[in-house]
C-alpha cells in the first residue's frame, strides 16, 4: 500500500443535469430534472428539494413543482465525458474510468514535474471548469477508496485531501452507508445490529463481521473499515458487462409492445458488442413489476457469442417465463445486461450441435446492418416492428482503451 496521498478521485457533479445548466444559461441555478418519466439526473437544487436519481417522474414534480423537465442528450454527455478525459489523460497516464463521468487517477510519479497531489487536483478541477464547463470535485488519499469517500464529501464541487496521518480521524466518524459496497439491505442489517459508523464496524474482529456479513462481504467491507485497500489504479480494467434499460411508466403494456421495447434494446446492445470485438456467456433481464418489486432471470449461453438474432431469443425466453407475473402485477421497468464479456480474438470458436449454417447467415446480417448504420446514422436501419416507436436512450459509456 502507499505510504502517502497519491490517489484522486474526479467525479463530475450531477453531470447530465450540469451539462444541461451548461448549455442553457437561463437554467443555472434552478432546479433541473433530466428525464421525465424517469428521473435520469437532478441538479443540485433539485436534490435539495428531495429529488433523487430513479425516482418516478410524478413522485419528482410533487417534491419540486418548480422543476425544469428536460429530456437527455445522450451525444452531450458523451462528448462531454470525451473532453474530461482528456483532461484527465493529460493530467496522469495512470487512469482508471469507472464510469462516464468519474475517474481514478494515479500522480505519485508527477511530484517534480507537477508539483504534489494536492495542486493536481486543483489545476485539474481550474481546466475541466474553465475548458469543459463543469464543476468536478475530487477527492486525494492515500488508497482508492478513502479517496472516493473524500470526493463525496466533498460534494458539491470540492476539493478534499486525506493524508494519510488523518484517515482515522475522516473515516471511522462517517456512518456505514460510506463504505465502498454497503447498499441499503446491507445497511439496514447493520443497523440492526446497532452499527451505525464505520468506527464501529471497524472495531469488530474480522471472523464476526464475515459471519454477520457473510464470509466475503464481510471480509471486503471489514478490511475497508480497517482502512487496508492495496488495489491499485488498474489503466487495463475491462467492463464485464454492458447492458441497457427502459422504464415503462405505469401503464399497461401488451405482449407485442414488450417485444417490440426488447428488440430495441438487443439490437443496441448487439451492436455495442460487435463495436468493442466483444462476445458474451449470459444474457440477464431484469425487470420491474407495477408493485415495485423486482426479477432477474439469467441464461447462460453453450458458447459465446454476438449474433443479435441469438441474443433476442435468448431474452424473448427469459421474458416469455415472466410473462404470468407481468400480467397480474403490471410492468415498469424492463432492462437487458449481457456479462462474461471476452475479446471475440481470445475465444475459441465453437459451434451449437444442431448448427445449419444460419449463423453464418446472421453473422453477415449483422455486419451489413452495423456498416448501413455507421454511414447513414443509427436510425437509418429498423426492424419494421420497432418503424414510428420511441426508440428510447441509450446511456452513454465509457470507451474501453486496451
Amino acid at each position: 500500500m502507499r505510504d502517502a496521498a497519491t490517489v484522486l478521485h474526479a467525479d463530475l457533479d450531477a453531470f447530465y443535469a450540469s451539462v444541461e445548466q451548461r448549455d442553457a444559461p437561463g437554467l443555472r441555478g434552478r432546479p433541473v430534472i433530466v428525464g421525465g418519466g424517469v428521473v435520469l439526473a437532478a441538479s443540485y437544487e433539485a436534490k435539495a428539494r428531495g429529488v433523487r436519481t430513479a425516482m418516478g417522474g410524478r413522485q419528482a414534480r410533487e417534491l419540486c413543482p418548480d422543476a425544469i423537465v428536460v429530456p437527455p442528450r445522450m451525444e452531450a454527455y458523451s462528448a462531454a465525458s470525451k473532453a474530461v478525459f482528456e483532461i484527465f489523460r493529460d493530467t496522469t497516464p495512470l487512469v482508471e474510468g469507472l464510469s462516464i463521468d468519474e475517474a481514478f487517477l494515479e500522480v505519485g510519479g508527477l511530484r517534480r514535474i507537477a508539483g504534489d497531489p494536492a495542486d493536481i487536483a486543483a489545476r485539474l478541477r481550474e481546466r475541466v471548469r474553465s475548458e469543459v464547463g463543469l464543476p468536478i470535485s475530487v477527492g486525494v488519499a492515500r488508497t482508492k477508496f478513502l479517496a472516493k469517500v473524500a470526493s463525496a464529501v466533498s460534494k458539491p464541487d470540492g476539493l478534499l485531501v486525506v493524508e494519510p496521518d488523518d484517515e482515522e480521524a475522516f473515516l471511522l466518524p462517517l456512518p456505514v452507508e460510506r463504505l465502498w459496497g454497503v447498499g441499503v439491505k446491507t445497511a439496514e442489517k447493520l443497523h440492526g445490529l446497532g452499527i451505525r459508523t464505520v468506527g464501529q464496524l471497524a472495531e469488530l474482529e474480522a471472523a464476526t463481521a464475515e459471519r454477520l456479513l457473510g464470509r466475503a462481504a464481510g471480509a471486503h467491507l471489514h478490511a475497508l473499515a480497517r482502512l487496508r485497500d492495496p488495489r491499485p489504479v488498474d489503466t487495463t480494467r475491462r467492463r464485464r458487462s454492458i447492458g441497457s434499460q427502459r422504464a415503462l411508466g405505469t401503464r399497461p403494456r401488451t405482449h407485442d409492445e414488450l417485444d417490440v421495447i426488447l428488440s430495441q434494446i438487443v439490437d443496441r446492445l448487439g451492436r455495442r458488442l460487435r463495436e468493442g470485438d466483444r462476445v458474451c456467456r449470459s444474457v440477464v433481464l431484469r425487470l420491474r413489476f407495477g408493485d415495485y418489486t423486482k426479477a432477474t432471470r439469467s441464461r447462460t449461453l453453450r458458447f459465446p457469442t454476438d449474433r443479435t438474432s441469438l441474443l433476442l431469443d435468448t431474452a424473448r425466453m427469459l421474458l416469455a417465463a415472466a410473462h404470468p407475473a407481468i400480467a397480474e402485477r403490471g410492468i415498469t421497468l424492463i432492462g437487458l445486461s449481457l456479462s462474461h464479456l471476452e475479446h471475440a480474438d481470445s475465444v475459441q470458436p465453437e459451434l451449437p450441435l444442431d448448427f445449419t449454417g444460419e449463423d453464418e447467415v446472421d453473422g453477415a446480417l449483422d455486419t451489413v446492418l452495423d456498416r448501413l448504420r455507421d454511414r447513414f446514422g443509427a436510425g437509418s436501419v429498423a426492424r419494421a416492428a420497432q418503424l414510428g416507436r420511441d426508440p428510447g436512450w441509450s446511456t452513454p459509456i465509457l470507451p474501453e482503451h486496451e
